[in-house]
């Protein structure tokens, strides 16, 4: 199976993309976890992404705050599906990250999952990777399932209570 790149700007966006490692790791899936900055170390970023296919990975996931993009900056380095998680920060609550991830030019797409959004990310990844692994298939229908199962227990408790 294709391991899954988390890679995030900066270790304070480690609160939210820990959520898509550990969805990750429930589905069985390898995350490799870098802290790479698109502006910081522009140059091992670029590396990165250009090496991801022949490292293993079929899907790069990139967090990053503010206007930094990251996402957009793997996107230019490989032709792997690239997963942004526009990540909430101080001062614009993440509008300045969400629209720096998913203003992409043409040619250039890049999944945006919403502000803070790092469990979907991680689903969007599984559903990619699943495309060509039926046992990842079945996983993510049966979470479906319980999902919806739990759903609607909720509906028949409230409907008995106030009906």
């Amino acid at each position: 199976m294709k391991k899954v790149a988390v890679v995030m700007g900066s270790d304070s966006d480690l609160p939210i993309v820990e959520k898509a490692i550990n969805c990750l790791k429930s589905y069985g899936v390898t995350a490799e976890v870098r802290v790479l900055s698109a502006h910081r170390t522009p140059a091992e970023a670029a590396a990165f992404a250009a090496g991801a296919r022949e490292n293993g990975f079929g899907v790069i996931i990139a967090a990053a705050g503010k206007a930094a993009h990251l996402a957009g900056a793997m996107a230019a380095g490989t032709t792997l599906p690239v997963i942004g998680i526009p990540v909430k920060s101080s001062t614009l609550d993440g509008l300045d990250a969400l629209l720096s991830t998913v203003q992409m030019p043409s040619g250039m797409p890049v999944a945006t999952v919403a502000i803070d959004g790092a469990e979907n990310a991680a689903l969007l990844a599984i559903q990619i990777l699943a495309v060509t692994d039926t046992e990842l298939a079945d996983k993510l229908q049966a979470a479906r399932e319980a999902n919806r199962a739990k759903i609607l227990k909720k509906d028949r408790e409230i409907l008995d209570k106030y009906n």
